[in-house]
Formats: structure tokens, C-alpha cells, sequence
């Protein structure tokens, strides 16, 4: 929630303008009622009421100021809820102090609605005593404050809802695929819409149609995307016979549907009403839509498909040249250069050598591959570890634990995954004039990998040899995890002023 906030800041710049500019335009209403007309001809719901007990009706006095008090209290209001409130209690902040702002809110509300009632309906003093006036026109807006608390924690939850989804658009549809980034959309709209129906009091009827009408847009449009368009253009058939489909599943949704609406309604006249909208909606609106939608979709894929195909072609001509290049003189320079180590009983240098070679054998032979056994990406990173432990082996103040698995049976995994995230800790884990930390971890349970690493951090000097070694970069890997393994990842990073870690959570299987 906290991360969700932090994305906030744009939406919270639109609600206070938006929220501004509603508070503003409707002192602006109070004002021009007046300008445009007499006090006497001027329109406000409890006027008659005034007018049947002949008593003189102020127009300033029993409507425009008590309104602008409550104008200015629903703005107010909004705005602490909104801004400090909501926010306060969504990031856990002094919980016990904002539930208390709270009711005090609430509180505040019931009173401003309370006092400015007794004045919108003042002609209730000259018929009645003042303790019952006071007494129903206060028991009265109890239900009144509860409703207006009930619509602004609607709105939270439906502004919190709405962006949830967007921000977690992709992950939502890595997981669920038949949620299309329109269909999450079109959730969001339908959330934002009953909200504000809810907010001005619809009627029943306009409630049900809209009820009915949007999770069935919804449906036929996820069901016309994955199953009836396809399925229609398979056949080599026309929109017209994709539109028959919609029809009859209208007509079949139509009978549980109708039944609800004369439940609801205890009359049959709504039933062929809605039914009529809805279908008419669905079969000239949505249907068609989604139609569009699908063919531009349609033919952006076969776009995709031709540049991955000259891709495809101008990659297997540089694997061509590639393979003309032969790599074993590099590998017998390696050979030579390990042996005259040897000679010289230069042992630490030998197995940097050696150690070197085999990690380039790797690079050349099985970094191609899309993937590779998980104990050949573990013998890399060993390799890579032994050759970064050589640099600093010297240094006491320098610790490297590892705790990496040996049983791996057989699981496979998209070859260097895991290095940038070692990379980047002896990058930033090592200092030689700093106590340094660096722990690994990694384990498999139930085709499951579990991989931690954990170091500290220091700043690079200018003659640090790691000072300028970027690896393939965090965010290249993060790329490639929602890429190759959607739905199936977790990848948490935490970083504080002395420390970096993170974990990585892998379904292989």
C-alpha cells in the first residue's frame, strides 16, 4: 500500500483541483439564482412549505448561507478525509489519533448538517416547540452524516481499488489472462460510475439498468475477444454471423435476467424494457466494438509476427558469421597462460586463469541456449565468486558467505538470471578500507528456488575496479523475469543506508 501511495501524487493534485473547481461552481449556482432572479421567484425545496403557513421566506437567510456552510463543510470535509485521514491510516501512521479525527469528523458533520437544518426548515418553529424541532431535525441528519461518511469511504475504497489495478496491470494480467487491459479499464470505469450514482441518489430503474448492463458489456466483450471472434473468423464468416452469436446469447441470459428485474420490480413492463436496452446495447454497441478492437489487434500481431520473423533471419545470419569466428585460440591462449602460472607457482593467478576459461566456456557454449540445468548457472556463479574472492582474500574485514544447494535434480532455469544480482553486490558489497559483508543463498523446495543475497554498501572510489562494471543491470533482469516466468516470480529488493537485499522467488516448474 505504501509503494501504491507513493504513485499518488498526480491523482492527488487532480481530486483537490476537481474538488476545488465542484466547491467553487456551486457558490457560483447559489450567487447566480440570485442575480438572474427576484428573491421571491427563486426556486428551493422547502419554500412551499413557508408559502402554506404564510410566513415570510428569506431567500438568503433560510437557503443561500445555510447551503454555503454546508458546501464549505462537505469541501473541508473532503479534503481531511481525503488527504490526511485516509492516507494516515493506509500507511499505518498514529492509527489511534486519525480513527479519533475520525469521528470527530463525523461528529462535526452531524452538527453543520443538524444547525443548518433548523434553518433550511425554520417554518418548523412556528407550529412546533423548539425541543422537538431541534430533537427530530437532529435524529433526523443521524442517518444523513452516516450516508455522506458511508459515500466518502466508498469513494476510498473505490479510489484505492481502481488504482491497485492499474498500477498492477501487468501482474494482474501475467496471472489472469482473460483480464484485458481494457476489460481492467472498463472495471475501473463501472467502479467510478456506481460510485457517483450512489452519490446522487439515483432511482431504482437507472440503478438496475446499470447494474445489469455493465458486468454484461464486460462479459460479452471478454467473451467476444477470446472465443466468438476467433472461433467466427476461423470459419471465414462475416460480422453478421458473429452478431447472430451475440443475439442468441442475449436471448439465452435473457430469462434469468428478466426473472431478477420482476423480483425487483414486481412488474413485468421493466422486464421487456431492460431486456430490450440491454440487448440492443450489447448486440450494436459492445459487439461490434470488441469486433474493431480484435481486427486492429489482429492485424498489429501480424506487424509483430513479420518483424520477428526478419529479426529471426538477420539473427541466424550473425550466428553465421558468428560461428566462422573459432573460439579455441582464445582457449589455448587461456592454456598457455595457465601453465606458465604453474610454472612460476603462481597459484592464485592459475586459478583465475582457470576459473576465467571455464566461465567463458559457459558465455560461448550454453548462454545461448533458452535454458540451461540450474547446477550449470550454479558452477558459473561459483566460478564467478572463486574469481572475486581472489581480489579480496587479502583483505580480513571482507566476509562472503555462502549457502547455495547442492541437490538440485534436474531443474532448469534461463541462463545468467542470477549473476547480475551477485555482480551487483560484490560492485557495491566490497570495500578495502571498510569492513564488507556479502551473503548468499540459495535453495529449492517443491520446484520452487529461493535465492537471497544480502551485502552492504559503500561508496566507490575512483580507483575501484568494479567502479565502472554496470553487468546487464537489475532492470534488465527484472525485465526478463516478467518475460520469461509471468505469474510465477517474486522479486523483493530492500535497501537502506548500509545494507542491500533482496529476494527472489522462481516456480521452475
Amino acid at each position: 500500500m505504501t509503494e501504491l501511495l507513493k504513485k499518488n501524487l498526480d491523482l492527488k493534485k487532480i481530486e483537490f483541483w476537481a474538488a476545488s473547481t465542484i466547491y467553487a461552481f456551486g457558490l457560483m449556482l447559489l450567487l447566480a439564482k440570485v442575480a438572474n432572479s427576484g428573491d421571491t421567484e427563486i426556486w428551493t425545496p422547502y419554500r412551499y412549505m413557508f408559502n402554506n403557513y404564510h410566513l415570510h421566506y428569506s431567500y438568503s437567510k433560510y437557503y443561500f448561507f445555510p447551503q454555503v456552510f454546508r458546501y464549505t463543510g462537505y469541501y473541508g470535509g473532503f479534503l481531511l478525509w481525503n488527504f490526511v485521514i485516509i492516507p494516515a491510516l493506509a500507511e499505518k501512521r498514529r492509527v489511534v489519533w486519525h480513527v479519533i479525527l475520525g469521528l470527530m469528523l463525523l461528529v462535526f458533520f452531524w452538527g453543520l448538517f443538524g444547525i443548518t437544518d433548523t434553518w433550511l426548515k425554520g417554518y418548523l418553529f412556528y407550529h412546533k416547540s423548539a425541543d422537538y424541532v431541534y430533537n427530530l431535525v437532529f435524529k433526523l441528519n443521524v442517518i444523513y452524516t452516516l450516508w455522506v461518511m458511508m459515500m466518502l469511504t466508498f469513494y476510498s475504497a473505490i479510489k484505492y481499488s481502481a488504482q491497485f489495478l492499474l498500477v498492477n496491470i501487468d501482474k494482474i494480467q501475467a496471472r489472469y489472462r482473460i483480464l484485458t487491459h481494457d476489460c481492467i479499464i472498463a472495471i475501473v470505469v463501472v467502479m467510478i460510475i456506481a460510485f457517483l450514482m450512489a452519490l446522487l441518489d439515483a432511482g431504482i430503474e437507472l440503478i438496475t439498468c446499470f447494474v445489469i448492463m455493465s458486468p454484461t458489456a464486460i462479459g460479452v466483450y471478454a467473451l467476444s475477444f477470446y472465443s466468438l471472434i476467433p472461433q467466427t473468423l476461423a470459419k471465414n464468416r462475416g460480422i453478421l454471423r458473429y452478431l447472430l452469436k451475440v443475439a442468441g446469447i442475449m436471448l439465452g441470459i435473457g430469462i434469468p435476467i428478466g426473472f431478477v428485474t420482476a423480483l425487483i420490480f414486481n412488474r413485468v413492463e421493466p422486464v421487456f424494457i431492460i431486456f430490450g436496452f440491454n440487448s440492443g446495447i450489447q448486440i450494436l454497441l459492445t459487439a461490434p466494438f470488441a469486433w474493431i478492437v480484435y481486427k486492429r489487434k489482429l492485424a498489429g500481431n501480424q506487424e509483430i509476427t513479420y518483424l520477428k520473423t526478419a529479426l529471426g533471419r538477420s539473427t541466424a545470419d550473425l550466428d553465421f558469421l558468428r560461428s566462422q569466428i573459432n573460439p579455441h585460440f582464445l582457449f589455448n591462449a587461456l592454456n598457455t597462460l595457465y601453465g606458465t602460472a604453474l610454472q612460476e607457482n603462481s597459484e592464485r593467478t592459475a586459478e583465475g586463469i582457470q576459473r576465467l576459461g571455464d566461465m567463458m566456456r559457459f558465455m560461448l557454449q550454453e548462454n545461448m541456449q533458452e535454458k540451461i540445468l540450474l547446477v550449470r548457472e550454479i558452477d558459473y556463479l561459483n566460478n564467478y565468486i572463486a574469481l572475486q574472492k581472489l581480489r579480496v582474500q587479502t583483505s580480513p574485514d571482507i566476509t562472503i558467505v555462502l549457502q547455495i544447494e547442492d541437490h538440485l535434480d534436474g531443474l532448469q532455469i534461463a541462463p545468467m538470471l542470477l549473476i547480475p544480482f551477485i555482480e551487483n553486490a560484490f560492485k557495491h558489497g566490497i570495500s578495502l578500507r571498510e569492513p564488507s559483508h556479502i551473503n548468499i543463498s540459495l535453495q529449492t523446495r517443491d520446484n520452487t528456488l529461493y535465492f537471497d543475497v544480502h551485502n552492504s554498501i559503500h561508496a566507490k572510489t575512483v580507483n575501484d575496479t568494479e567502479k565502472y562494471n554496470n553487468g546487464i543491470g537489475l532492470e534488465n533482469v527484472k525485465q526478463r523475469l516478467s518475460l520469461m516466468y509471468p505469474g510465477r516470480h517474486e522479486l523483493v529488493i530492500r535497501q537502506s543506508a548500509k545494507d542491500f537485499f533482496i529476494h527472489l522467488t522462481i516456480q521452475l516448474k
